[in-house]
């Protein structure tokens, strides 16, 4: 096959509009010239990349698998980009990173506190559930992510850099919360439980405790994010398990209070990863090694567990 990178630009551009006229005016060309490329790229491969039904352009086979190849070689080349342009300048350059929901009440301090050191550097920061930080992993889509234990199965580089102590929470005004005694497990787990969704670390940490200890418990309701969960108990629809870095604002207000119960916290461990193999710019180098370094500093009172 004899591929051009202007074929691949322009094919990527019809199939993510669906429409040569679209790519055409996305890439300031006539439409002819864009039939004319697919054309030509559709001879070397040897095989159709697109099929019209009624009036609606769609890719096919072979044209998926080609669409999955000139997105990873368009990865390849703005990764080649970033990488020349840091050899430029060290502290320039993008850097992307994914943290799960329950990181985000320090992970925001610290990407501020990198910025301040890196001041030409392009941040961005996703805050999304464990599900998602996985698939980005596999699909190489951000740079770094702090998240808890990463996934056995997938090749990844994570290193450990503060404890995460998972607590149970409850509103002021329940029962178990009068009184300053410490609860034995049983205790608990005759109530009503709000849970971070399926496939959510907490959720699975907890799983793995109850599980190491034989009990259950009953869940009352599941929430797809740590603000939520927190607001349900808030408001007295159970119990929840979640990370005492969380909980400060709630706490100091008042909202929400932490039950001292036996063989809790629950001690996990925040890690910084990355794909296995995967060649990281200076300005990753320089975050992965700050977030190891530093995290206690930028956030001293999580670090302590208060």
């Amino acid at each position: 096959m004899h591929l051009t990178l202007r074929q691949l630009q322009v094919f990527a551009a019809v199939a993510e509009h669906a429409s040569f006229s679209k790519a055409a005016a996305e890439l300031h060309l006539t439409q002819p010239a864009v039939s004319i490329q697919v054309k030509h790229l559709e001879e070397s491969i040897g095989l159709p990349l697109f099929e019209r039904i009624g009036k609606k352009l769609f890719l096919t086979e072979a044209g998926s698998e080609l669409r999955y190849y000139s997105q990873s070689i368009a990865q390849q080349l703005d990764d080649a980009r970033e990488v020349f342009a840091q050899l430029k300048d060290a502290s320039r350059g993008q850097l992307r990173v994914a943290v799960a929901t329950t990181a985000n009440s320090f992970a925001s301090h610290l990407l501020a506190a990198f910025s301040r050191l890196y001041p030409n550097a392009v941040l961005s920061l996703d805050v999304t559930n464990r599900t998602s930080l996985i698939r980005q992993l596999r699909n190489n889509e951000t740079d770094m992510v702090i998240m808890g234990r990463p996934p056995a199965e997938l090749e990844l580089v994570g290193e450990p850099f503060m404890d995460n102590p998972l607590v149970v929470i409850a509103a002021p005004d329940h029962p178990l919360a009068a009184g300053d005694r410490r609860l034995r497990l049983n205790a608990i787990t005759d109530e009503r439980f709000v849970v971070r969704e399926t496939g959510s670390g907490t959720r699975a940490a907890m799983q793995r405790f109850l599980t190491e200890h034989g009990l259950d418990i009953t869940i009352g309701m599941e929430m797809t994010s740590n603000e939520a969960l927190k607001q349900a108990v808030a408001a007295g629809l159970g119990l929840g398990v979640t990370s005492r870095h969380t909980l400060q604002p709630e706490l100091q207000a008042g909202q929400l209070v932490e039950l001292d119960v036996a063989h809790f916290p629950i001690v996990r461990q925040w890690f910084v990863v990355h794909r296995q193999g995967k060649r990281l710019s200076p300005i990753a180098q320089a975050f992965r090694q700050f977030v190891i370094d530093e995290a206690a500093n930028v956030w001293p009172t999580i670090a302590a567990g208060s």
